[in-house]
């Protein structure tokens, strides 16, 4: 006779998934067509069909630790294809984020983040602090009439943004290790011996192909690599003021300075993609929800601002300060919260594919 399991639902929980996207998943009677209907879910575990009825039941610590959230790349086709109108992809997609949030460091900051009521706060803080460099930070004599640094000097802004990345580094990396503990507590190892792999499917989006999606795929690389670029300049921009051997702005003919523009030209196009796709996708999804649209405006709002404070500046207009000082904000909050915003995916989903590589290279 097999033993009795206790079920204890986390109704919070379970509320906190029904709000957030996955509204639909008491229509399931698991008939798996979803399971089916994936591209990505494999014979031995497939998904998301344990995973809708776990939320059904709110299974909370199950599903926080099961990696398999994090495998699906929300293509829709479970969505399009189910008969009873259940949305799993929404579903799976309001688990992550609680997933998120789940983990967090510190934990108020990914309750926040989540919270549409909280968002005149997170903005209030960033530009709290503009203020007062605007304000009261020492300012150089300008080079030229019109300089961001005769406003926003990079002996501040510098030390500024390099403390601000480094809280994000640390809190992602106790984030992951949290799932990763758990993930490994609840099926095995964490499975670190198949990054390289993932790192691979990460770098090439290859599962996205998979799903069958080559725009979802073409518009997340374009993302991901625009950012990646504009990242790398902005680490070396800033190293090299701060040791003093770049001064900003950097000349238009300069090497950094004309990879800067491409890799913005290349995040500007994947923004624009996924923001068309994003409002004329309704077949596949209910409708975006403010942790999608979050994250998605914030990348939008710093790629539009950056170019737009370039071009105001080349103009030599004083325009540029108020396009400049949003700018600030909206890079600020981007790499304050993205530990808890929907580019903490990121990480997470390669912690999950390591371990599911390494599982099924072992089996």
């Amino acid at each position: 006779m097999a033993d009795a399991v206790l079920i204890q639902p986390d109704t919070a929980f379970l509320g906190r998934v029904l709000a957030s996207g996955g509204g639909d998943l008491k229509k399931c009677y698991q008939c798996a067509t979803c399971s089916v209907a994936c591209e990505l879910s494999g014979d031995e575990s497939p998904f998301p069909r344990k995973q809708v009825i776990e939320a059904q039941w709110g299974l909370k610590e199950r599903l926080m630790s099961d990696p398999a959230i994090w495998l699906c790349h929300d293509c829709g086709k479970c969505t399009e294809r189910c008969p009873r109108g259940a949305r799993p992809g929404d579903v799976l997609g309001a688990i992550r984020s609680e997933a998120i949030r789940h983990f967090a460091f510190p934990g108020f900051l990914g309750s926040l983040v989540a919270n549409p009521k909280a968002l005149l706060l997170l903005f209030l803080l960033p530009a709290l602090i503009f203020s007062a460099v605007l304000l009261w930070a020492p300012k150089p004599v300008p080079a030229a009439p019109f300089e961001f640094g005769s406003l926003f000097p990079a002996s501040v802004l510098e030390p500024l943004f390099f403390a601000v990345s480094a809280f994000a580094l640390l809190a992602f990396v106790i984030g992951v290790v949290r799932f990763a503990r758990g993930s490994g507590e609840s099926g095995g190892e964490a499975g670190a011996g198949g990054l390289p792999a993932a790192l691979r499917d990460i770098a090439t989006h290859r599962r996205f192909a998979q799903c069958g999606d080559p725009g979802m795929r073409l518009a997340h690389l374009f993302i991901f690599w625009g950012f990646a670029g504009l990242a790398i300049v902005g680490t070396l921009t800033g190293i090299g003021t701060l040791v003093g051997v770049l001064r900003t702005p950097l000349p238009l003919a300069s090497a950094l300075k004309i990879f800067a523009n491409l890799t913005a030209a290349v995040a500007l196009a994947g923004v624009v993609l996924l923001l068309v796709r994003r409002i004329g996708d309704r077949a596949k999804r209910a409708g975006s929800t403010y942790f999608d649209w979050f994250f998605l405006a914030a990348l939008a709002g710093v790629v539009f601002t950056g170019i737009a404070s370039e071009l105001l500046r080349l103009a030599q207009t004083g325009a540029m300060y108020a396009v400049y000082f949003v700018h600030l904000v909206l890079v600020f909050s981007l790499l304050l919260y993205a530990p808890y915003s929907k580019f903490a995916h990121l990480a997470y989903r390669t912690v999950a594919l390591a371990r599911s590589m390494k599982s099924n290279r072992s089996s």
